[in-house]
């Protein structure tokens, strides 16, 4: 690693169990909500448009304002559920997710929606940071790489069945069905959370609520490890410092800012291939449908990207998997730029777009919980996530005002692709390699 030389955790995780699978298995079901919420809104743009004639900057006001509210949601709550639990802060994301998407379904106009989409994004952006973390201490170092992917594979899988279902749903219904639908699914995830998911192992060491030991030992238990008589030597912080001030401090303060800068220009670009992508196509002359498709193929090829990626992570350093990933993922771009309009080159390419971008995405998301200590690992991988959403805003609002100023579709892609080369320098500045851990 970078920074330091990676310490053993005091809780050393040397097998997989059903009940460790089980907890990656639904942090997976969690991230495909944040897959279908964003696709929720690229995919009824056109729809929404049409009904409250919306301009082009005001649609990228809407496709932005979802990510506004991850943005506030991983930089407000992340450090919170540092000090509570990582688990109770996923509770509460549900519930406000699930309110958010009910809500959005009475929207009457474009700024109730806004504002709806920024309330429900706080959820998500919350939730992310905390499921991340849970993914990454229930895995063994062998499959900790792995299981992260996996995990962010969720979005793809969220965003494509979402994307299959709206356009069912769009032939048949209004789009105010898509986000009931929304609503419905992360309400049925509250009590699958409620019983099955477990809270944070290295929360339970590191913050030592009254009843840690007991409940650190139910869940070693449950891993078929044996009981502790007293809890592992929680984390000391020499300089005191506590939520981000803590990731400023020596040698994780390059660490922060190369992170982040990589999720900043990676998200830039994910954000406007996911949310400008169908409705760009149709600007170019194809039908509405073949829009969704070519939506749908980037996803698609998300899923394979991110398992794939997951494959590999077990067997190549992350750092360099991720950099190749975010280079792959420039030159398909450029790519796709040059040849947009026929469909039969287009799609394969938004086939790898979605394959490099959403690996790109894995990597980024099993190295952040890499790279920071346990007591501040929430707080860490929130603000990558946060900057990362920040990336994310500016990208729909940047392209919504390019659209009414003319830009052509193949303009905009060279203009989203070639920052995605230093996104590359950067993860190569973190020097991750193969099932590195830190405490």
């Amino acid at each position: 690693m970078s920074h330091a030389t990676a310490a053993a955790s005091p809780l050393v995780l040397e097998r997989m169990t059903p009940f460790q699978w089980t907890a990656i298995v639904i942090c997976v079901l969690l991230n495909m909500l944040d897959g279908f919420d964003v696709m929720v809104m690229a995919f009824t743009a056109p729809h929404v448009s049409a009904d409250w004639a919306l301009s082009g900057k005001l649609l990228g006001i809407m496709l932005s304002a979802g990510l506004v509210g991850m943005a506030l949601g991983s930089f407000l709550l992340a450090p919170l559920a540092d000090r509570w639990g990582r688990r109770p802060m996923i509770m509460l994301c549900l519930v406000i997710l699930t309110v958010g998407m009910a809500l959005s379904a009475l929207a009457s106009n474009a700024w109730q929606l806004g504002a709806l989409r920024v309330f429900t994004g706080v959820g998500i952006g919350g939730m992310l940071a905390g499921v991340g973390v849970i993914t990454a201490e229930y895995a063994n170092p062998k499959w900790r790489s792995t299981a992260v992917a996996l995990q962010a594979t969720g979005y793809p899988i969220g965003a494509t069945l979402g994307g299959v279902l709206a356009a069912w749903m769009l032939q048949h219904f209004s789009w105010h069905s898509v986000f009931l639908i929304g609503a419905g699914a992360s309400l049925l995830c509250i009590p699958l959370v409620l019983k099955c998911l477990p809270e944070s192992l290295d929360f339970l060491v590191a913050r030592r609520p009254p009843d840690a030991l007991p409940r650190l030992n139910a869940l070693l238990a449950r891993m078929h490890m044996p009981a502790l008589q007293a809890l592992p030597p929680a984390p000391v912080r020499a300089d005191g410092r506590k939520g981000y001030a803590a990731l400023f401090v020596g040698d994780l303060r390059r660490v922060s800012v190369l992170i982040a800068m990589a999720f900043f220009l990676h998200m830039f670009a994910f954000y406007f291939v996911l949310s400008w992508t169908p409705k760009l196509l149709v600007s170019a002359g194809v039908s509405a449908q073949q829009g969704i498709t070519g939506g749908v193929l980037l996803n698609l090829g998300g899923i394979v990207g991110g398992s794939l990626f997951g494959w590999l992570a077990s067997r190549w350093a992350l750092s360099r998997l991720t950099a190749a990933s975010l280079l792959l993922a420039m030159v398909a771009m450029l790519a796709f730029a040059g040849f947009n309009t026929q469909l039969g080159i287009a799609f394969p390419v938004a086939f790898v777009i979605g394959a490099a971008l959403f690996g790109a995405m894995a990597g980024l998301y099993a190295a952040a919980p890499v790279v920071f200590a346990a007591d501040v690992r929430t707080t860490g991988l929130g603000w990558a996530i946060g900057i990362g959403r920040v990336g994310a805003i500016l990208s729909p609002l940047t392209v919504g005002l390019l659209v009414d100023a003319g830009w052509s579709p193949t303009a905009l892609y060279v203009l989203c692709a070639l920052p995605l080369a230093l996104a590359a320098w950067a993860c190569l500045g973190l020097r991750v390699g193969v099932g590195q851990t830190r405490n």
